[in-house]
Order: structure tokens, then sequence, then C-alpha cells
């Protein structure tokens, strides 16, 4: 056991220092780039939903979720992108590979403890906008907009179950990256090139907390009714800016302010019923005051504005028999779900809409109560509309977690 504990923590390290290029979309130019999901492998093959109590799978959704857990929990996951943008009649593929949490939860009787790290948002795009002379093809001006980066989040929580159905908890979150972006642009006349290049950097720091409730209680023999509220309230995002500009082989230092981002509030209410171990359906609506964001650079010229909001969502899980002894698929979870959302940006008065629709599996490790969740994701994200010039981004995502449970610090009672 001390193994594992030691392995658990390398990664935790590991994952805190190693930068990840964790999208490709256009639309993380805005804000603070683009949102990642925050939750395991198995909440995002249900859609992202976050309400059910488990006692071997850490919710890091939810930190009320934490004293649900019988034994000592090791969680950690990965996602595979695949996009296709399309916009002008154009089509661009893409592929990206990311660590999406590291997270460790702690039985301790009535409390449960819960930290981990998860990336909270990134930033990778590039987009040239070319125009060209009306009496020359070969007079043309280039602006090339190229950015990478993003923010992490690492958190530390504990959880209380103040009687059998009701459990409270809270989680201390801190937030810190780098993002950085460059505008390039460059003049050519006749084969005679000028060109300037416009570099900014940003670091970030942030604290905040969040707080949860899950509530659950038995509706007959069988079935229960589960219940789920998950608040993050306002707090500030502060970011240390710096400027060079570069022409030719010449480079100076332009003063720039340090800016403070609003991460807005945040609100998740979600009901589900069913029977544990058999079959739970719930759904799920968060809503989140993203007309209070800003850009991170007071002075960015953008067509871009923010509005609140709302997403909704719809999943469960299925077993057929989670003790069955002669058939393996028996004992798998099998899940699903759906989810829609306005992202809460706008580009050219022009909402950026999300849809998915994901299902996974939860495969067993025989011997343990240890295992493997595999889920899929389709989408699409904003739109083609030609009055708006946009980009319509279609995305398939493969996520793989791992789910290790044991009775750790356990002492032996026999050598």
């Amino acid at each position: 056991m001390i193994k594992k504990l030691v392995i658990s923590m390398c990664l935790f390290i590991a994952a805190s220092s190693v930068a990840q290029e964790g999208t490709a979309s256009p639309y993380s130019y805005y804000g603070i780039g683009e949102i990642k999901f925050l939750g395991t492998a198995e909440n995002r093959s249900m859609g992202g939903l976050s309400i059910f109590r488990d006692s071997i799978h850490l919710n890091i959704q939810n930190p009320a979720s934490y004293s649900n857990l019988k034994l000592t929990s090791f969680a950690v996951g990965g996602t595979t992108n695949l996009t296709t943008s399309k916009s002008d009649g154009k089509t661009a593929d893409t592929q990206r590979t990311t660590l999406d949490y590291l997270a460790v939860g702690l039985p301790v009787g009535k409390i449960g403890i819960g930290f981990g790290i998860a990336p909270y948002s990134s930033v990778g795009y590039k987009i040239e906008n070319r125009t060209t002379s009306a009496e020359n093809i070969n007079i043309f001006n280039s602006k090339v907009y190229a950015g990478t980066g993003g923010i992490n989040r690492i958190f530390a929580g504990i959880s209380y179950s103040i009687t059998k159905n009701l459990n409270l908890g809270a989680n201390l979150n801190y937030s810190f990256g780098k993002i950085s972006s460059d505008v390039i642009e460059y003049r050519f006349i006749d084969g005679v090139q000028y060109g300037t290049n416009e570099s900014n950097s940003s670091s970030v720091k942030g604290i905040n907390a969040t707080f949860g409730l899950q509530y659950q209680a038995s509706v007959n023999t069988k079935n229960q009714f589960s219940t789920s509220l998950i608040y993050e309230p306002e707090n500030s995002l502060n970011f240390t800016n710096q400027r060079t500009l570069n022409v030719a082989e010449e480079s100076a230092s332009i003063a720039v302010p340090n800016t403070s981002v609003v991460s807005p509030t945040k609100i998740s209410f979600g009901l589900g019923y069913g029977q544990a171990r058999k079959w739970q359906v719930g759904t799920e609506i968060v809503w989140q005051e993203n007309s209070k964001m800003t850009n991170r650079f007071n002075d960015a010229v953008t067509k871009a504005t923010f509005e609140n909001t709302t997403k909704y969502i719809i999943g469960g899980y299925f077993i057929p028999k989670y003790n069955s002894f002669d058939s393996y698929f028996s004992r798998v979870v099998y899940r699903a779900g759906i989810n829609m959302q306005n992202t809460g940006l706008l580009v050219n008065n022009q909402a950026i809409n999300n849809q998915a629709f994901t299902v996974g599996l939860g495969l067993p490790l025989n011997g343990t109560f240890s295992n493997v969740n595999v889920g899929f994701e389709f989408g699409k994200r904003g739109t083609t509309t030609t009055t708006a010039n946009l980009v319509q981004e279609n995305y398939f995502n493969m996520t793989v977690g791992l789910s290790f449970d044991d009775q750790w610090f356990v002492k032996r009672k026999y050598d």
C-alpha cells in the first residue's frame, strides 16, 4: 500500500508541473479560454451528471460526496479529442490528448477528505486574417493570432455526514497558470517583407471555494430519491501581464496594467431516482453568471461579449447484476447522457452553443473494487452561420479513467 501512495504522490507532482495544450478551438481566444469539464470519466459518461452517491467512485464535482466513500480511492483520467472545424466552406482537423484529473479520496468515519488537481481552462488557437490589395495581388497584409496555455486548479476538501441521508462538504481551490498570446503582422510589398510581433503573457493566480450538499432518501424498499446542490461563489483571478513588441531585430517592453477577471458565481442543482447498484436516472441544471466575465487585457479588441450560462443535463446508469459470479458483462456499468448549454460567449452577437451525447462503460477489475471507466462523447459547438462568420466544431472525445479502491492505512492484525 505504501508503494501505491508513493506512486500517487509522484503522479500528483508530475501533473502539476507539466503544461498541457488542451484545446485547438478559436473560441479559446476569448475570456480565460475554454472552460474544461471538472469531473471524472464516470460523471462525464452520464452527460456530466454529478448527483449520485457512491461508495467506491470519487466524485470531484461535489465535495459533499467525499464522506460517501467506504474505501480509499485514487482516480486518474485523460481524454483524447478529435475535432473537425468548419468555416466559410473550409475544414480543418485537430487532435489533442490531455490529463483531465488526478485525485485521492480518504474515508475517516463520518468524514471524507478529497484532494487533487485538474485543468480549469485551456487556451490553444491559431487564426490568420489576410487582406490583399485590389490593385496588386503581390501586396497584402497578414495578421496571425496565436495562443497557448491555460489555468490549472488544485483542490482540497472535506465532507461530513450529518445523518445517513445528508452530507455537507466544501473545497478550497487554488488556481494558477500561464497564458501566452502573440499577434504577428506582416506586410508584403513586391517581395519585401515588413513585420511586427506583439507577444503577450499572463501569469494567473486565484483562490476560491466550492460548497456542496447531497441528500438521499428511500422511497420504498427498493428505490431511492437523490438530490444535489453545488455552489461556487464569485471570486477574482488576478493576472500579472507583460507585453513585448518586436520589429525586425528591435525589441521593446510595453507597460500594460495587471488585471482582475471575475470567475463568476456557479450553481448546480440536480434530482435523481432509481435503485442503488442497479439503475438510476437524473437531471441537473447548471447556472453560471458569465455576464460578468471579461478579457484579461483591457485593451483587447474583440467582437465578443458574455452572457449568463445555463446547462441542462439528463443521464444515468444501468447494472444488469452487480454481484454476478458467472457473467462479467452483467457486472459492467452502462452509462449514457446528454447535455445542452449556451457557453456564455457571444461573437458578432451570435451565441456559441454546445450540445453533446455521451455513453460509457464501467469495467470492473476481477477480484477488486477497482475499475476502468471508458467514455465516448459526440458533440457540436458553434455555428457556420454566414452572417456571423463563425466556426462550427464537431468533436469526439474518448475519456479513460482509472479508479483504484482499497483499504489503505489499516493496521494489520497478523503479519
